[in-house]
């Protein structure tokens, strides 16, 4: 699919549709998770092992309903993570891009802007916030998101790219971003332009009976 893109600084007019871009990205990753936690040899133990138990106890339907118990408890789980992660954030900085990014000379968020069945509408986004550690000055990636219909066209990477010509002309030494495990062609695209695995962690910000979703989150960086 041919599409002309223009890669711009928000605009407040900008807002609503960047907000429902930003929960498109977020509730997309809610079935993904699922399934991956599922699916992981430690969750299927756990699912056979209900199963068996109810069976085992002389009851047919405990031996389904056992099973269907923690497998409903999963999806919940994954659905509240992403969810409450995303009233989070847009109650922070996604609630005032303005204020949060544009305010700041080292901070800036950008949209990707396309002419989608003959109007203009935002097809991606991206930011960068100024970070600081130890008198290294760096910039930290985020907010990056294409719309499901501009994927696989390159946009991800003229983001990225938007982001790291940036850095380099605040002088920041590298570009760090964190991102979920569960986004995984977003980390191969990272990885094809350059950036490296630094470190695994647990989201500081998910609830702990959360952590049964699984959900682990990369740091990576590149050096500019």
């Amino acid at each position: 699919m041919a599409m002309k893109v223009v890669i711009r600084q928000f605009r407040p007019s900008d807002l609503d549709s960047v907000q429902r871009l930003f929960m498109i990205g977020q509730l997309e990753q809610i079935h993904p998770s699922f399934i991956r936690a599922m699916t992981s040899p430690l969750y299927v133990t756990i699912t056979l092992t209900l199963s068996i138990t109810g069976y085992l106890l002389g009851s047919i339907f405990g031996a389904v309903l056992l099973p269907a118990a923690w497998v409903s408890l999963i999806y919940y789980s994954c659905h509240t993570v992403f969810n409450f992660y995303m009233r989070m954030t847009l109650q922070a900085d996604m609630g005032d891009i303005s204020g949060f990014y544009l305010s700041r000379p080292d901070h800036c968020f950008w949209v990707a802007e396309a002419e989608v069945n003959g109007r203009a509408q935002v097809v991606g986004m991206v930011a960068v916030v100024a970070r600081e550690n130890g008198g290294e000055k760096y910039g930290e990636l985020s907010r990056l998101v294409v719309s499901p219909q501009c994927r696989r066209l390159g946009l991800g990477c003229q983001l990225i790219q938007t982001v790291m010509d940036f850095s380099k002309d605040r002088g920041f030494s590298k570009v760090e971003l964190d991102t979920s495990s569960i986004r995984e062609e977003a980390v191969a695209l990272y990885k094809k332009l350059g950036f490296k695995h630094v470190l695994t962690h647990v989201p500081p910000e998910i609830p702990f009976h959360l952590l049964l979703t699984r959900i682990r989150c990369m740091i990576m960086e590149k050096h500019l």
